[in-house]
């Protein structure tokens, strides 16, 4: 999936506001067992904006045992779906690399007081 390419320079900005609004709705989406958003716990590895508005979202969960395994994906492409332009939202969860915690955002190792 392209994300940024095209033939003269005025699509990419729209698909660069169109990523930058995609991950403010993520950002809405906790994880209901820690209290940060997975943007922060770093649990999104890619957000990929096509031209025609296609959301390709690569992330991950803190264990393959997660509760929420079958929710939160749901979830987020619901919500990236809602995001005015775009036509569809695909979740791909993967599990390499490991999430740990060293994955996590500043602000998450603050609110939590791991620094």
């Amino acid at each position: 999936m392209e994300t940024e390419k095209s033939t003269d320079a005025t699509p990419a900005a729209p698909v660069n506001d169109l990523r930058e609004r995609v991950i403010d709705v993520i950002k809405t989406c906790d994880d209901p067992e820690i209290p940060v958003n997975i943007w922060e716990l770093g649990l999104i590895y890619d957000v990929e904006v096509a031209d025609g508005g296609d959301v390709a979202i690569r992330m991950t969960l803190t264990s393959p045992a997660c509760p929420v395994a079958g929710s939160l994906p749901p979830e987020v492409e619901e919500k990236v779906r809602s995001v005015a332009g775009v036509r569809d939202a695909k979740v791909d969860v993967v599990w390499e690399p490991a999430w740990t915690p060293a994955l996590m955002s500043e602000a998450a190792k603050l609110e939590l007081n791991m620094m």
